[in-house]
Formats: structure tokens, sequence, C-alpha cells
């Protein structure tokens, strides 16, 4: 064999190894890229979604509303032992009141006419529709295994991107099928060039998504926390939870009442005793002044409680790039400190930035159209992947491209899975994994290993 000949031999078995790689890693990740694909898709139409949803209550009065600390009041009562958590900042005065009652790590939202005191809805918060598509995105409803899984697939995702940027790469083709399907083809051409070129126009943008989304996850998110705190040398609160079961923690600790030296400190006390009673009647001295700060809506005014022991408010809006932090003197009724996006750590700016972008709305409405073409690209590449597999897939197998065995790694491929498994820790457990059960035990049964593709190529050919 000549060195030519030796060459092109060595590149078909790699793009073949490639090519395996990139189906095992489509034959776990497609569910899950369908799955986030379709969630995505609705939760990235929340800023029309929840007002639509909330319409009823946008316009409920044209009386002069009563002031802030009776609507509390009147909420309080009619959800029995719960705490203020939050009063939201009317955005009009003939909108409904939202106020935000927490008990333990439960959250309620009770909607009261401004004017007449009456409650007109209560729900909790959990169980709004677009917090349990969040839920369902981002860990399925499965709380921290969900997330983990969820996780798990995202990493692996951005393998089966990367290798799929790779096998599409052209190599002196024309651009007919490489930059735009051809369409007047029918048949396995139609699906792969449905794929390959839906594939390069949408992976970029949904690496980018996949990364910014991965800082909410459990094992992913807990590592960049705890840089984080290391890179900032102090217990810095950060702007986003890593999944539900941080969140309730987060809750808790806001409904949770400050201990009574914080009360004494010019915080609002009103009794002393065992559990610090708050006084509401400060929120209506602090509501001018919050309003007249003009932060992005929605604005969340929060009492004293064990987390944050001081009257504060925050501006709760879906682009994280226009938040600010407020801390509150009750007794004269203003602001004490303002922080604003810019004046956060960088880490925490590059996250909010990337959570902006992954949300869409970081610049709207392109970013949001952006999106949506991304999640729908995801959407077609999984569909015809599936095609195109079903098509091909030999009776009695997976399907999976034969390979040579033992398998010769290019030195590129190598340290690219090196380098993911570092960055993404997850990807690299599981690949040492599949690695293991492969050349141990699956290799040794000819059932599994006749199902999964492992025969070599030269066994292959050798059979009649």
């Amino acid at each position: 064999m000549t060195r030519t000949h030796r060459a092109d031999s060595h590149r078909r078995n790699a793009y073949r190894l490639l090519w395996r790689w990139h189906f095992y890693a489509g034959v776990f990740c497609l569910p899950f890229v369908l799955w986030l694909a379709c969630t995505g898709l609705i939760y990235l139409f929340k800023p029309q979604v929840e007002p639509w949803l909330d319409r009823a209550y946008a316009h409920v009065t044209d009386a002069p509303a009563k002031p802030a600390s009776a609507q509390v009041e009147a909420a309080l009562a009619a959800v029995p032992g719960t705490v203020l958590n939050a009063y939201e900042a009317p955005a009009s005065p003939h909108a409904a009141a939202r106020i935000l009652l927490g008990k333990g790590s439960e959250l309620t939202r009770v909607y009261v006419d401004p004017s007449s005191l009456r409650v007109l809805h209560v729900v909790r918060e959990s169980d709004r529709f677009m917090r349990i598509i969040f839920y369902l995105h981002g860990e399925m409803m499965l709380g921290t295994t969900g997330s983990m899984v969820v996780e798990l697939a995202a990493s692996w995702t951005i393998l089966l991107l990367l290798t799929g940027l790779y096998l599409w790469w052209p190599r002196g083709r024309r651009l007919a099928g490489v930059f735009y399907p051809r369409l007047g083809q029918s048949g396995r051409v139609f699906w792969r060039d449905l794929h390959a070129v839906t594939g390069v126009w949408v992976s970029f943008f949904a690496l980018f998504l996949l990364v910014s989304g991965l800082p909410w996850a459990k094992s992913w998110g807990g590592l960049l926390r705890d840089a984080r705190q290391y890179m900032a040398h102090a217990a810095v609160v950060q702007d986003w939870t890593i999944g539900s079961a941080d969140e309730r923690k987060r809750i808790a600790a806001s409904n949770a009442p400050p201990d009574e030296h914080a009360m004494h400190m010019g915080m609002g006390a009103m009794h002393v005793g065992v559990r610090p009673m708050i006084d509401y009647t400060a929120l209506d001295r602090v509501l001018p002044a919050v309003i007249a700060e003009r932060l992005a809506p929605p604005v969340l005014i929060a009492p004293p409680s064990a987390k944050k022991p001081v009257w504060s408010a925050r501006s709760d809006a879906d682009n994280r790039s226009l938040r600010s932090d407020l801390t509150l003197d009750p007794v004269q009724g203003r602001v004490i400190q303002r922080v604003d996006f810019a004046q956060r750590p960088l880490l925490d700016r590059l996250i909010g930035y990337g959570v902006a972008v992954h949300e869409g709305v970081l610049f709207p409405p392109l970013n949001q159209i952006l999106s949506a073409f991304t999640a729908l690209g995801l959407i077609t590449m999984t569909v015809s992947a599936t095609v195109l597999w079903w098509r091909r897939r030999p009776v009695g197998t997976l399907g999976a491209p034969a390979t040579q065995h033992p398998p010769r790694y290019a030195g590129g491929f190598v340290l690219l899975l090196c380098l993911l498994g570092v960055v993404l820790p997850l990807l690299g457990a599981s690949m040492l994994l599949v690695l293991l059960l492969e050349r141990a035990l699956l290799r040794r049964l000819p059932g599994p290993r006749h199902f999964l593709g492992l025969t070599p190529v030269a066994e292959l050919k050798a059979t009649p």
C-alpha cells in the first residue's frame, strides 16, 4: 500500500470513527434535544404569554388605591400562616396589586384590588404556567436528578454539534448540499441535506445557548459558583439559582425572619420577641422612593429577612443587564444604596448577558427571533436525523457505523475529547464509562457486540 493510500485509509477511518461518536451521541441526545427545543421555544415567548395570561388583572379599578401596607394585610389575611416575601411595585394605578407571600420554601402570588382590597386571585408561584415550563425545560420536573440528566444531555449535545460540524465540513464540494439544501432531490439526499444544512446554520448559536444554560445546571453550576466565590474572595450573592433545590433554599431564607439584633439596627421592628414582627407600614414610606428610582419592571420590594436583614428592592427584569438592587431606609423612606448591573463582578455580568441571550431578551425582538429560529432548527435536525437513521438501519442492529478494531483515534480528536471532558466533567465521566463498558464488556458479548455495531470492518467484509 502506498503512502497516499495509507493516508486516505487513515482519513476514512478517522471520519468513520467521528461519525460513530456522532451517531451514539445522537442516539442519547436527540430525545432530550427535542424536549429542550420545544420547552425552550415556549419559554422564549414569556414576555408575550405572561401579560396575556394576566390580562384580567391589568385593569381592575379606576378608584384611588389604598396604602400598600393595607394591600399586604389583605393578602396575608387571605393566605393564613404566610409572611410577606415581596410587594411588586404597581406598573399602573389601575392594575391589581401583586403580592408574593412565603411559607417555608413555597411562594404564593396574590392579586388584590388596590382600591377595595378585595382578593381577586391566589396561585402558587410554582403552579404558574411559565414556571412549569421553566422547570420542565431545566430539570424535567425531576428536581436535582432531572437537572443532572439535562446537564449530561446538554454536554453530549455539545459534542454532537462539534462532530457534526466536522462531518459537514466542505471537502471540495459545491455549495448545494453544504450551505443550502437540494430541495429538488428526494429520499436520502433530501433528508441528509435538511439535516446537515440546517445544522450548520444553527449550530453556532445552539452551542452558545447550551453553554449559557450550564450555570443553571446542578453539577456545572455548582462548580462555577465555587469558582466565582473564590475569585470574589467574599460571599457575594449571585443573581441566578442552580436548580429548583437551590431556589427553594433561597426562598426559605427570604421567608425566614431576621434576628433581633438586625431588627434593632433600625430595620423596622415593631415588636421584640422570639420572632420579630415586621412593620408593614414601612412599605408605604419606601414605595415612593423606589418608584422614583425608575427601575426596570417588575420591581419587588422585600422586608427584612434572615437572608437580607434590611428593607430592599430589586428589579426582576427578564433582561438581567437592566437589573438594579436598592437598600432602603424604612424610617426616613429613602434609598441608602443602589447597585446597578454595571457594578456587579465581571463574571456575574458575563453570565447575566449569557442568560439574557439564552432567554431571548437581551436585544428584542431580534434575539427572540434568532432563538426561535435555532429552536426550530434543532427540531428539524432531530426529525431529519431520526428519518435518516430509520431508513438506513440494518435489520437487527442499531445501525452504528462500523469501524476498524482496534479503533485508531486521530490526535486532534483525542485532544478535543480531553478538553471537553475537563470543561464538562459529567461528559468526561460518562465518556470514560462508555469506553470502559465497550472495551471490558460489550465487545466480549456477541449479541450486544453485533447490535451496537462493534463488529470490526474486516469481519464485516469477510461475512458472506
